[in-house]
């Protein structure tokens, strides 16, 4: 064989990966996929090929594991769009009931990066405000912001009678974030996430970091959302910019 075609061949376990997606692609959300030694006896190769392929489609959101149940198709992914909206406004413009889960709303000393981002001295106080977001009653993402408790009086008391941060912001304080800059990133789930999410451990994440100001200028809120990156496809429009 040519050494050029031997190069271009398909790794073994590529085409068990193909076999999967076309059987995935006549069956229904939810339906259970054989077990690796089913796969490997079915189509003629180890366990181990049969295994990378089903990392790589539970990586990509196809396949979903349930811990002592097995391996299923996975539900189709939501299409998230990124704007300077609160999650409970997205969930709504995308046809979801938001609600939220409160873990936890406390005051903190702000450090590192949280300090800078709130332009705020190291060890100033902040609110610390943990939430489960769900959408239609399933777990979509965790997020932890962090804003300034002296510009944010009783913002720990006022959080548990509020779905919408931003909704509160606008009629408690009477603020409104008009522009922020996004970060995202890739991370595995932690135990602690992916007991959260409903997901595995070491499952694949995106992490959104949020920086958020209002129409001065001034810091609102330091945002971080970690969100299943097997549920959720993120949408950004963007237009060139004016010359």
């Amino acid at each position: 064989m040519p050494a050029a075609e031997a190069h271009l061949r398909e790794p073994k376990y590529y085409s068990v990966k193909r076999h999967l997606l076309e059987t995935i692609s006549t069956l229904p959300p939810g339906s259970a996929v054989p077990t690796e030694r089913e796969l490997a006896a079915t189509l003629s190769t180890s366990r181990t090929t049969v295994r990378q392929a089903l990392v790589d489609l539970v990586a990509e959101g196809r396949l979903v594991r349930r811990q002592g149940s097995g391996t299923f198709i996975a539900e189709p992914k939501v299409t998230w769009p990124l704007h300077l909206t609160s999650f409970t406004e997205a969930a709504a413009a995308n046809g979801f009931a938001a609600s939220t889960e409160l873990i936890a709303a406390e005051k903190v000393k702000a450090e590192g990066e949280v300090a800078e981002r709130l332009g705020l001295r190291v060890g100033a106080p902040v609110v610390r405000i943990e939430r489960l977001r769900l959408a239609d009653d399933r777990p979509m993402a965790v997020e932890t912001s962090h804003l300034s408790a002296a510009r944010f009086p009783r913002l720990t008391q006022h959080i548990r009678k509020w779905q919408s941060l931003y909704e509160l912001l606008r009629e408690v304080y009477d603020v409104s974030p008009v522009r922020a800059e996004e970060l995202i990133a890739t991370a595995p789930a932690s135990p602690r996430e992916a007991a959260l999410l409903g997901t595995e451990t070491g499952a694949p994440m995106l992490v959104l970091g949020r920086h958020s100001r209002d129409a001065e200028g001034d810091p609102v809120e330091w945002v971080t959302s970690w969100y299943r990156g097997d549920r959720i496809t993120f949408v950004a429009d963007l237009s060139a910019p004016r010359p």
